[in-house]
C-alpha cells in the first residue's frame, strides 16, 4: 500500500483538495442523509393553546341536571395555566395531525388494532385508506380510495354514503362496511370486496323467514371472541347475525316488537354494539330504536326474549346513535337525539345513573357517536361546536372541552387503546388525530418523527396526479372524457353512468370521442389517401359507388361480353288497361 505523501493531511486531502474544500464551503461531497429535527417538527404539530377552564366553565352544551351549580369562578391566571398544564399531560390532546382527503363530511373513522391503518368514511360515498407508514410530514394522503356501492355489472349504479367502518379486531384483514343499503359488505385491509351479504325478500311480512335485512342497515359491529361473526341492525325493526363464511343467509336474526302507538310492532334500529367479556364482564348485545326504546340480550343467545328492556329511554321519534358498553361491561352510555347524554348501568337496567344535557346533531349526521375511553375511566364525544368533550362516566362532566373544528360538527370520535391518540372525524371534511408525544406512541407521533419528504412537482395534484384521486383532470385533457354528442342519451343525462368525481362506473365502457381541432381535419390524411389502398371508400356511399358502374355493365359488360352479339333480348308480355277480364283463366277472375 502506497504511504501518504508529505503535502496531504490527516484526512486523506492533498493541498488543491484543501482549497477547493474552502472554497465551496462544504466538508464533504456526495448524497448526504436526510436528518430530521423531530423537537422541531413535533413542537410545529402542537395545538395552539386555548383556556381550557374557561371554555369548560362558559360553555352551555353540557349542564348536569343533578347539579347544575356554579362554583367559584374567580380563580387566578395562574390556576388556568397550571390546570392546562395538567390536562395536556393526562390526556393525549396536546398535539394534532390534519389530514384532509374527503370532499364532505366525515361520517366514521376505524383503525386496526395494531394502530398502522387507518379507514375512514365520509358522505361524498367513498372510504379512503391511509397509512401511518407510508406518511411523512409533507405527505399525508390517502393511498386509495374505494367506493364501496359500485358494481361491475352496470355503468348505470347509484352511490351511497358510507355510514360506519369497522375494522375486525380480532382478525384485522377484514373490514365491515355498512352502507345506506339493505346488504352489508366485508372488504379486505386493502380495499377489496371479499363479501357481500344477501338482500330479503321484501314482500315476506314476518321478518324471520327473509334472509337477510329489507331495508337500509343502520350500523354494525363485529362480535368480541369470535372473528366470524358480525351483527348488523336495520330499519326494518331487526338485528341480524352474520357468518363471513355464508353470505347466503344469517345465523341467527332478532325481531324487535315496538310497543309505540300506531307503529305496527315494527320501528328502525339506529345503532348496536357488543359488549366485550375481556376485562370480566358479560357477553351483551345492547342495541337503540327510534322509538326511544333500549334493548339488552345476551351475547351467547338464546336470542327469543331480551333479557332488559327500557321503552323509554330517549323521546320517541329521535335518532339514537351514540351508544357504548364500558369495557368491565357495567355501564352503558347513550347519546340521543333529544339533546340527552345518558348513563346506564347493566346490573340496574331500569332508571338512568344519571342525564347530562349536549346539543344533539342526529338530524344532520345520524352517525354521530360516544365512546369509553380504552380503560373505561372517560367518555369522549364531539359537539356541534367543534369540540371534543371529555367526561367523567360518574357524573357525566366534561373534565376537559377542547376546540377541534370551531364551527364544525365533531361526528365521529376513536380513542385507539395501543396509540393512546385520538381520531376525529368533522363535518368540514377533516380528519384530527390528538396525541400527545409524552404518552402516544406509533401513528401521528411516527408520522412527525419522521424527515419531511423533499417537495417535488409529482407532490402537487394540480401540476400532475394525486395518489388517491388518480390522474388530475385539471392538468391532462383525456379525449372522450368531455361533453357527449348534443342530443345523445349522454347529453340529456349527463349524470348517469358516472361516479361523484365524473369518471365512468363501468371500466369496460369507452367514452365518447371528444370533439377537437384534431377530429375535424386530420393532419395525415393526405398521406393516407396516398399510400393506404381503398382509403377513401371511407366516406363513400356504397349505393352511389355501385350505380356508378351501372352503364359501364350495360354497355362493356366483363364476364358476357363473348355472348354479347349472340344473346337473346328479352321480351316481356305487355297488358294493357282495356284488356277484357273475361279473357283471364277461371281461377284469376274475382269472385262476386
Amino acid at each position: 500500500m502506497p504511504e501518504p505523501s508529505a503535502d496531504m493531511d490527516e484526512e486523506g486531502f492533498s493541498g488543491d483538495d484543501e482549497a477547493l474544500r474552502n472554497y465551496l464551503g462544504v466538508s464533504n461531497f456526495g448524497k448526504k442523509s436526510k436528518e430530521a429535527n423531530v423537537e422541531a417538527q413535533i413542537d410545529q404539530s402542537r395545538r395552539k393553546p386555548t383556556d381550557i377552564a374557561e371554555k369548560r366553565n362558559t360553555n352551555g352544551s353540557i349542564d348536569s341536571d343533578n347539579d347544575k351549580s356554579e362554583d367559584d369562578e374567580g380563580s387566578e391566571d395562574d390556576d388556568d395555566d397550571d390546570d392546562d398544564d395538567e390536562d395536556e399531560d393526562e390526556f393525549p390532546v396536546s398535539h394534532e395531525l390534519l389530514v384532509k382527503t374527503h370532499e364532505r363530511a366525515v361520517t366514521t373513522v376505524t383503525v386496526d388494532p395494531s394502530g398502522t391503518r387507518m379507514i375512514t368514511g365520509s358522505s361524498d360515498c367513498t372510504m379512503k385508506l391511509h397509512d401511518f407508514a407510508s406518511w411523512t410530514p409533507t405527505t399525508v394522503r390517502a393511498f386509495k380510495s374505494v367506493d364501496p356501492t359500485a358494481t361491475k355489472h352496470s355503468g348505470n349504479n347509484e352511490t351511497h354514503p358510507v355510514h360506519q367502518v369497522a375494522f375486525n379486531p380480532l382478525s384485522p384483514s377484514q373490514v365491515l362496511v355498512i352502507t345506506a343499503l339493505p346488504q352489508a359488505k366485508i372488504f379486505t385491509r386493502d380495499g377489496e370486496m371479499e363479501t357481500q351479504f344477501v338482500k330479503g325478500d321484501m314482500y315476506l311480512r314476518d321478518m324471520h323467514n327473509t334472509k337477510g335485512h329489507i331495508s337500509e342497515i343502520s350500523a354494525g359491529t363485529w362480535h368480541p371472541t369470535d372473528p366470524s361473526q358480525c351483527v348488523t341492525a336495520g330499519t326494518d325493526s331487526t338485528l341480524r347475525i352474520w357468518d363471513v363464511n355464508h353470505q347466503r343467509s344469517q345465523k341467527d336474526v332478532i325481531v324487535h316488537k315496538s310497543r309505540a302507538a300506531g307503529s305496527a310492532g315494527r320501528t328502525r334500529m339506529t345503532t348496536v354494539v357488543w359488549g366485550s367479556p375481556k376485562q370480566g364482564g358479560n357477553n351483551l348485545l345492547v342495541s337503540a330504536a327510534i322509538d326511544g326504546s333500549l334493548v339488552i340480550w345476551s351475547g351467547n343467545g338464546p336470542f327469543h326474549r331480551p333479557a332488559g328492556e327500557i321503552r323509554k329511554a330517549h323521546y320517541e321519534g329521535t335518532w339514537t346513535g351514540g351508544l357504548d358498553i364500558s369495557p368491565d361491561g357495567r355501564l352503558i352510555v347513550t347519546r340521543g337525539g333529544d339533546n340527552r347524554i345518558k348513563l346506564w348501568d347493566t346490573r340496574k337496567f331500569k332508571e338512568p345513573l344519571n342525564t347530562v344535557t349536549h346539543q344533539s346533531t342526529m338530524l344532520r349526521y345520524p352517525t354521530t357517536n360516544i365512546r369509553f375511553s380504552p380503560t373505561g375511566s372517560n367518555i369522549i364525544t364531539g359537539s356541534e361546536e367543534g369540540s371534543l368533550h371529555i367526561l367523567n362516566p360518574a357524573t357525566l362532566k366534561a373534565e376537559l372541552v377542547t376546540p377541534v373544528t370551531p364551527n364544525s360538527p365533531l361526528i365521529t370520535v376513536l380513542w385507539h387503546e395501543k396509540l393512546n391518540q385520538i381520531v376525529t372525524g368533522s363535518a368540514n371534511a377533516e380528519t384530527h388525530v390528538l396525541y400527545n408525544p409524552n404518552l402516544s406512541m406509533g401513528g401521528a407521533k411516527l408520522v412527525m418523527s419522521k424527515a419531511p419528504k423533499r417537495r417535488h412537482i409529482d407532490d402537487d395534484p394540480n401540476l400532475t396526479m394525486d395518489l388517491s384521486q388518480g390522474i388530475s383532470g385539471e392538468s391532462i385533457i383525456t379525449p372522450g372524457a368531455g361533453r357527449a354528442p348534443p342530443g345523445s342519451f349522454a347529453a340529456r343525462h349527463p349524470t348517469v353512468g358516472l361516479t361523484y368525481s365524473g369518471k365512468s362506473r363501468d371500466p369496460r365502457r369507452p367514452h365518447i370521442p371528444q370533439t377537437t381541432p384534431f377530429a375535424k381535419n386530420n393532419p395525415d390524411e393526405k398521406h393516407i389517401m396516398q399510400n393506404i389502398p381503398l382509403s377513401s371508400m371511407r366516406d363513400e356511399d356504397p349505393r352511389e359507388a355501385l350505380l356508378k358502374y351501372a352503364d359501364k355493365a350495360k354497355n362493356d359488360p366483363m364476364f358476357t361480353n363473348a355472348w354479347k352479339e349472340t344473346q337473346p333480348k328479352t321480351i316481356y308480355a305487355e297488358l294493357s288497361d282495356d284488356e277484357d277480364d273475361d279473357e283471364a283463366p277461371e281461377k284469376k277472375k274475382q269472385k262476386t
